[in-house]
């Protein structure tokens, strides 16, 4: 590995994976840690999209709520829980990974989610990481039962291309990509938090490190039939 890439295998205080929490995700998630680095990233993907629930409700903002090891710990965040957890997952295993974010027009909401955005566009996260000599985006978000339940299909991986639009059912919806804020190597935190005051106040609790409580996702699938 060339000390370019180096950089993005390293744990840091967000993409904690010497943690056990994490380390124990992982031993659960692929079945053999020595496989080659596309069978790993594939296996861990598919752990953390459906085995970490998809809730934009109750969510911490705060630094210690975007740490990978406490998003393992309590099952569930969003794109900027679950993009931490699957960059901190691959690099434990040697696969170089980044954080993206942008802008996007997501058709996975609820009317009630969509008044607390202000709108139909999201700021969202996602992973790339580095298989087979190139960058590949993968985004391990939305879970297979929510995706249902919205009348979508769930976001496969392969390794190869970029996991990146989701298909459109019929009566469903995908998504649509309208800015690209950059690839980082660890969690900007400080812009996160100011781009999600500034864009989407509503969705913010009182003290601003944290997403609204009351509701689930998965219930308010029906206000969208």
């Amino acid at each position: 590995m060339t000390p370019q890439l180096d950089q993005f295998t390293r744990p840091t205080a967000f993409l904690d994976y010497e943690t056990d929490e994490v380390q124990n995700f992982i031993d659960h998630a692929v079945r053999d840690r020595s496989a080659d680095k596309t069978t790993n990233a594939i296996e861990l993907y598919y752990a953390v999209r459906d085995g970490i629930f998809y809730e934009v409700y109750g969510a911490s903002l705060s630094p210690e709520g975007l740490r990978a090891s406490h998003t393992v710990t309590v099952k569930s965040g969003f794109c900027l829980h679950k993009s931490v957890l699957y960059a901190a997952a691959v690099r434990a295993l040697g696969i170089p990974s980044r954080l993206v974010y942008g802008d996007v027009r997501n058709h996975l909401a609820s009317p009630r989610l969509l008044e607390h955005i202000g709108g139909d566009v999201f700021f969202h996260g996602l992973t790339q990481v580095y298989l087979q000599g190139k960058w590949v985006k993968a985004t391990p978000v939305f879970n297979k039962m929510l995706c249902k339940l919205y009348g979508m299909q769930a976001l496969e991986f392969d390794g190869l291309s970029d996991s990146l639009y989701h298909p459109f059912n019929e009566g469903g919806g995908s998504m649509e990509f309208l800015t690209d804020h950059g690839a980082f190597d660890d969690v900007p935190y400080d812009f996160i938090l100011e781009t999600m005051r500034r864009r989407h106040p509503k969705f913010l609790d009182a003290d601003g490190t944290g997403t609204v409580r009351g509701g689930r996702l998965a219930d308010e699938s029906v206000l969208t039939r």
